[in-house]
C-alpha cells in the first residue's frame, strides 16, 4: 500500500455483541455491508478492523482475529483494512501485528503504548519519544506493513488528546513505513499539526477524526482522508458532504453542514469520555445496529444522550427506529441509570 492509497475514508465500525457478551457476528457483518455498496466503495471508503470503536481493548488475541476476518470476508478485496495493533506489552503488539498479517490485511492502525501512568497519563511525549519509537520499529521489523499512527496522548491545551509536534516529527523521520496519522487534535492543536506532516518531505497522509471539524478541514485543504467513528451514524450525508467538497460545490456543502449535520457532531464529541458510547447509542438509533451497549467496564447509555442523540438525528434529516423502540429501551435497561443533561 503507497501513501497516496490511504487518502481515503476509513471508517471505524463498532463491534456489536449479543446478550452473552460475545461478538454478534451476523449483526456485525449487516452493519459493515452498508459502507461497502458500490456508490460509496467507489467514492474511496476503506475499513479499520478492531478500531478503539470497535472496542479493540476489551478484545482477546481470537476475538481480534474473528473481528479481522469477518471484515476481510466482506470487503472481499474491494477496499483496503487496516488492522488495530494494541497490547500492553510490546511483545503482545508485535503478535497482534503478525496476526493481523497473517490474515492478510493491508496495513496497521498503531496505538502508542497503554498500561501504568508511567506511559499513559504521566507520559511526556516529546521528552520521552522512545515509548512510543521503539515499539514502532519492534513491530516494523516483524511484519513490515504500512502504518497509520492513532496518535493519542496525555490531553494538554495545545494538541487536545493529540500527541506533539516533538514526537509527531521524530516518529515520521525515524520510522519510514509510518505513512498516515490519525488527527486527534483539538482545533488549534490540527492546524499546526498539519504544518509538521506537511513539512517533513514525503508523503503521509491526514486522517481527519473529530468530524465535527471536518468541514473547516476539508476547506483549508488538511483533509488527505478519515479515521473516523461519526460514519457509524452520519455515514450518508458525511459521504455527501465530503463529495461536495471534492467538486468545488462549496454550497451545497454548507447546506449539508447547516442542516443538522454539524449539530449532530458537534453532540457526539463535545465529550470524549462519552464518545465511543455515542458513536453507538447513534447507530442503534439508525436502525444499523441491534443495541447500543459496550462491553463493561466501557459506559452504558445515559437516557439523557439517548433522548438527545434522537432529537439530532431528525432535526438532521436521517432516519430512525420507531419512538416505541427507544421507550421500551430506556424503561427496561436504563431504569437504573440517571438521565445525562444534554
Amino acid at each position: 500500500m503507497e501513501p497516496a492509497e490511504l487518502n481515503r475514508i476509513f471508517v471505524t465500525p463498532v463491534l456489536q455483541f449479543d446478550d452473552d457478551g460475545a461478538i454478534d457476528e451476523k449483526a456485525y457483518r449487516g452493519f459493515l455491508q452498508r459502507f461497502l455498496v458500490p456508490e460509496y466503495v467507489e467514492a474511496g471508503i476503506g475499513i479499520i478492523a478492531n478500531p478503539e470503536a470497535g472496542e479493540l481493548f476489551c478484545l482477546d488475541r481470537d476475538e481480534r482475529r474473528q473481528a479481522i476476518q469477518i471484515v476481510l470476508d466482506e470487503v472481499e478485496g474491494r477496499v483496503p483494512v487496516l488492522a488495530g495493533v494494541q497490547h500492553v506489552t510490546t511483545a503482545g503488539s508485535v503478535e497482534t501485528a503478525e496476526d493481523a498479517a497473517e490474515l492478510g490485511v493491508d496495513g496497521l492502525f498503531m496505538f502508542p503504548p497503554v498500561g501504568a501512568g508511567d506511559i499513559t497519563m504521566a507520559w511526556n511525549a516529546d521528552l520521552y519519544p522512545e515509548i512510543l519509537i521503539d515499539l514502532l520499529k519492534a513491530v516494523d521489523a516483524a511484519v513490515n506493513l504500512p502504518m497509520v499512527v492513532h496518535a493519542v496522548g496525555p490531553m494538554t491545551p495545545l494538541w487536545g488528546p493529540g500527541l506533539p509536534a516533538g514526537i509527531t516529527r521524530k516518529v515520521l523521520e525515524e520510522v519510514p513505513n509510518v505513512v498516515g496519522w490519525k488527527m486527534t487534535y483539538s482545533y488549534n492543536g490540527y492546524r499546526a499539526i498539519t504544518r509538521v506532516i506537511r513539512s517533513v518531505g514525503r508523503p503521509v497522509a491526514l486522517l481527519a477524526a473529530n468530524s465535527a471539524f471536518f468541514h473547516e478541514n476539508l476547506a483549508s485543504h488538511a483533509f488527505d482522508g478519515t479515521s473516523s467513528g461519526g460514519f457509524n451514524y452520519g455515514l450518508e450525508p458525511m459521504m455527501e458532504h465530503i463529495a461536495a467538497w471534492k467538486r468545488g460545490d462549496v454550497a451545497r456543502a454548507q447546506e449539508i453542514w447547516d442542516g443538522g449535520l454539524a449539530a449532530l457532531h458537534e453532540y457526539v464529541f463535545s465529550d470524549f469520555a462519552r464518545l465511543h458510547i455515542r458513536y453507538k447509542i447513534a447507530a442503534w438509533l439508525r436502525g444499523f445496529i441491534p443495541n447500543p451497549l459496550m462491553r463493561a467496564p466501557m459506559p452504558r447509555p445515559l437516557a439523557g444522550e439517548i433522548e438527545e442523540l434522537y432529537a439530532r438525528l431528525a432535526a438532521a434529516g436521517l432516519s430512525t427506529i420507531e419512538r416505541a423502540q427507544v421507550d421500551d429501551f430506556i424503561s427496561s435497561r436504563l431504569s437504573d441509570l440517571a438521565p445525562a443533561s444534554a
